[in-house]
C-alpha cells in the first residue's frame, strides 16, 4: 500500500522469511558460520536455537540457497509435531522417496537405499529440521538412528536442528545422551544490539530502493530497539506499522514520538505478546543492587581466603621453630629459638585478633 508512495520497489518489512533480506548481525554471522562449518564437515548434528522471530528460518534458507546442488541434496522439515513413525515418513517425502504404505522396516530400507544411491553421483544428503523443539523424544531418537547410516567411514545423512530455546532443554534430557554425543556444533542466536537494530532497519529499506523517504530521525531508533528487544520479527512488525502510519498521515518523517505511538497501538490491538513491555528502571536498579551484593560476596571471600592463609603460615612457622629447638645442640637450638622466636609476618591491614 505505502510502497509506491515512498518510491519503494517492494515491502521492506514483510514477515515471511526471505533469504534475500538476510542481515548478518554479529550473532547471525556467527550462526551462519556454524552452519557453513557443518556443511563442510558433512556429518553429525548442528543445532541452532533462538527466540521466536530471531531470524533462524531466514538464516537457514540463505544457507540452502548457497549449497551446490550437484554435491548436496537438501530437504527441509517444517511441521515437526509428528509421532516417530510419521517423522520417518515425512523425511522420506521431503527427499522425494515414495512413501508407500509400508512398515517401519521397509521405510527405513527405502531411506537407506536412497542415501546409498547418492554416493555414486558424488552427492550426500542434508536434512534441516525447523521448529525442532516440537519433536518428541521418540522422534529425536529416530533422527539419531538415521545418522547411523554409513558407507565405510562415510556418513550418508547429516542433520541440522533449528528451533526455539526449548530445544536445548529437550537435548539435555537423559534419553538424548547418544544424540548429544553426535552434535559437532551448536549456537544460540540472540537479539540485535541497538546499533544493529538501526543498521537492520536501513538494510531492509535500502534493499527495496529506499532514498531516505521516509526519513527516520536518529532519536527514533532507541525507542524502536527498546520496544522490540532487538528481535527482527518484532522490528518488522513495528516498522511496517510506522510506514503505514506515515503514508496515511501523508508524512515523510518518522520521529521518536511516532514510534512510541505505534508501540501503544500494536499493544492495544495485538496484546503485550506482540511487543512485550520493556524492562523498567526498577529492574535496572535491582540489577545494580545485585551486582553490588555480588561484589561484597567476592570481597568477603577474598578476605577470608587471605586470613586462612595467614593462619596456615603462622602454624607453619610455629612448627618450624619446634623442629629447630629439637635439633642436636640444645644451646644452639635455644639461641636459634631466641633469635627466631620474634619473626614478624607482613601486616595486611589488620591483626590476627581483629580480623574483619
Amino acid at each position: 500500500m505505502y510502497e509506491s508512495y515512498f518510491g519503494l520497489t517492494a515491502s521492506p518489512f514483510q514477515l515471511n522469511p526471505d533469504p534475500t533480506f538476510l542481515f548478518e548481525s554479529k550473532g547471525h554471522r556467527r550462526a551462519h558460520a556454524f552452519l557453513q562449518y557443518g556443511v563442510f564437515q558433512g556429518e553429525g548434528f548442528i543445532v541452532v536455537t533462538g527466540e521466536v522471530g530471531a531470524g533462524k528460518t531466514t538464516l537457514v534458507r540463505a544457507l540452502l540457497s548457497e549449497l551446490d546442488e550437484e554435491k548436496v541434496v537438501a530437504a527441509q522439515l517444517v511441521s515437526t509435531q509428528l509421532e516417530a513413525d510419521d517423522l520417518l515418513r515425512s523425511v522420506a517425502i521431503a527427499f522425494g522417496i515414495p512413501a508407500r504404505a509400508a512398515g517401519k522396516a521397509e521405510l527405513l530400507g527405502d531411506i537407506e537405499a536412497f542415501l546409498l544411491s547418492l554416493v555414486p553421483r558424488g552427492q550426500r544428503a542434508l536434512l534441516v529440521v525447523d521448529e525442532a523443539q516440537n519433536l518428541s523424544a521418540q522422534a529425536m531418537e529416530e533422527l539419531r538412528m538415521l545418522s547411523n547410516f554409513q558407507l565405510g567411514q562415510r556418513a550418508l545423512l547429516q542433520s541440522f536442528l533449528v528451533g526455539q530455546p526449548e530445544l536445548r532443554e529437550l537435548m539435555r534430557a537423559p534419553s538424548q545422551q547418544q544424540l548429544r554425543q553426535r552434535i559437532i556444533a551448536s549456537y544460540h542466536l540472540g537479539p540485535l544490539e541497538e546499533p544493529e537494530t538501526h543498521a537492520y532497519v536501513e538494510h531492509r529499506l535500502h534493499h527495496v530502493g529506499w532514498k531516505n523517504d521516509p526519513e527516520f530521525d536518529e532519536q527514533a531508533f532507541a525507542p524502536l530497539h527498546r520496544a522490540t528487544g532487538g528481535v527482527p520479527r518484532r522490528i518488522n512488525s513495528l516498522c511496517n506499522r510506522l510506514l503505514l502510519g506515515a503514508y496515511l498521515a501523508e508524512n515523510h518523517r518518522i520521529s521518536a514520538e511516532d514510534v512510541e505511538a505505534a508501540v501503544i497501538e500494536l499493544r492495544e490491538e495485538l496484546g503485550a505478546d506482540a511487543l512485550p513491555p520493556e524492562v523498567g528502571a526498577g529492574d535496572t536498579s535491582h540489577s545494580s543492587v545485585a551486582e553490588v551484593r555480588g561484589s561484597d560476596v567476592v570481597r568477603s571471600f577474598m578476605v577470608s581466603s587471605i586470613t586462612a592463609r595467614l593462619d596456615r603460615l603462622e602454624r607453619n612457622v610455629a612448627t618450624l621453630l619446634d623442629l629447630v629447638r629439637a635439633l642436636p645442640g640444645a644451646e644452639n637450638g635455644k639461641a636459634a629459638g631466641k633469635r627466631t622466636g620474634t619473626i614478624k609476618l607482613p601486616n595486611p591491614g589488620w591483626s590476627s585478633g581483629t580480623r574483619r
